[in-house]
């Protein structure tokens, strides 16, 4: 596992680990959603609805997250089975 998602708060499902890195991540870096979906390109609703596990994300939306939140996409999935 990755130095990030080993570092992550108890997640009690694997499908949720996802989502607990990107809120994580963007904490640490100091960013609201709304500043976050900026740096994505992607509206505001969209990154919180990420965060609470109500979106079926695509490869190229983690990508560009991963992207703004300056770490790999790889990073995001590591964890996930």
């Amino acid at each position: 596992m990755s130095d990030i998602s080993s570092k992550i708060l108890f997640v009690d499902d694997e499908a949720n680990v996802l989502k607990a890195l990107v809120r994580q991540l963007r904490k640490k870096l100091g960013l609201s959603q709304e500043k976050l979906a900026e740096k994505c390109r992607l509206h505001r609703t969209y990154v919180g609805s990420v965060e609470r596990g109500e979106r079926n994300i695509s490869l190229q939306n983690i990508v560009v997250m991963a992207r703004a939140l300056k770490t790999t996409a790889s990073s995001l999935l590591d964890g996930v089975k």
